[in-house]
């Protein structure tokens, strides 16, 4: 009798792996377009939370917010394993992970075939992102 079933996925990349009626899991594998120095997009779900654990590895979460003169402003969570992060609908956001992390995401189920939008960072947002995060980092080694 088989009554549990398992997964881990091993693939770089998002990879939904448990989709019922109403939500549905996956695992974030570190990948290249994962990593500070890739990231040139920001991304928004408008129906569901999205619920991130660490579970392997280094990753700063990322919440980002526009002005009224569109000027982004950051939230930034150095993640530490086992906690549960929770980022509301409608915030843009994304995960800055280092090589070998793993990430568990819980969201709404088939959020990653449609409730989703992307706003490209320019390179003063990039710079600037990329600063904060390294500051991130930096701040929860001491």
């Amino acid at each position: 009798m088989k009554l549990i079933d398992c997964y881990n996925p091993q693939e770089a990349g998002y990879n939904p792996f448990l989709i019922g009626p109403t939500w549905q899991t996956a695992i974030l594998n570190y990948a290249l377009e994962e990593s500070l120095e890739h990231i040139v997009k920001l991304d928004i779900h408008h129906f569901t939370d999205e619920l991130f654990v660490l579970l392997e590895g280094e990753a700063v979460l990322i919440a980002a917010e526009l002005n009224e003169q569109k000027i982004i402003g950051y939230d930034l969570q150095n993640m530490k394993p086992g906690t549960a992060y929770n980022i509301r609908r409608n915030v843009w956001h994304k995960i800055a992970m280092s090589e070998g992390s793993r990430v568990l995401i819980v969201e709404n189920s088939n959020t990653h075939l449609g409730d989703f939008e992307f706003r490209d960072l320019n390179e003063i947002e990039r710079s600037e992102l990329y600063r904060q995060v390294k500051q991130c980092r930096n701040n929860s080694k001491h």
